[in-house]
C-alpha cells in the first residue's frame, strides 16, 4: 500500500500524448432557410403570429353563445327577416372570422419561411 502511495506522489515522466485528427462520422446537411437567411423576417412572422393569436383568443372569448334555448325555436328569430345595420354580434363575428383567416396565413407563411 505505501507502494502505491509512493508511486502516486512521484512525478512520472511526462508522456506527450497525440489527439487523433478529427475525422467525422457522419454527416449531416443542414439546409439554409430564408429564415435563417433572414431573421428580421422570422421575427415579424412570430411576433404577428403570436399577437394574432392573443386577439383571437380574447375574440372568441367575448363571443355569445347562439343557443336560444327553447324560446328561440318556438318564437323564432325576429332579427333573421330584417336586414338592416349589423348588430355588435355580428360585427364581432366578422372580426373573428378575419383574425382567424389571418392565423392561417401567418401559420403557412411560418411554415413556409422555417422550411
Amino acid at each position: 500500500m505505501l507502494s502505491a502511495l509512493f508511486l502516486a506522489a512521484t512525478p512520472a515522466a511526462a508522456v506527450p500524448t497525440v489527439a487523433p485528427a478529427a475525422v467525422p462520422t457522419s454527416f449531416q446537411f443542414t439546409p439554409v432557410t430564408f429564415g435563417a437567411q433572414h431573421p428580421f423576417v422570422l421575427t415579424i412572422i412570430q411576433a404577428l403570429f403570436i399577437l394574432v393569436s392573443v386577439v383571437l383568443i380574447v375574440l372568441m372569448s367575448m363571443q355569445t353563445t347562439k343557443n336560444e334555448g327553447l324560446s328561440g325555436s318556438i318564437g323564432g328569430r325576429s332579427e333573421s327577416a330584417y336586414r338592416g345595420r349589423l348588430g355588435f354580434d355580428q360585427q364581432l363575428t366578422r372580426l373573428t372570422g378575419s383574425i382567424a383567416s389571418a392565423y392561417v396565413v401567418l401559420a403557412i407563411a411560418y411554415f413556409l419561411v422555417t422550411r
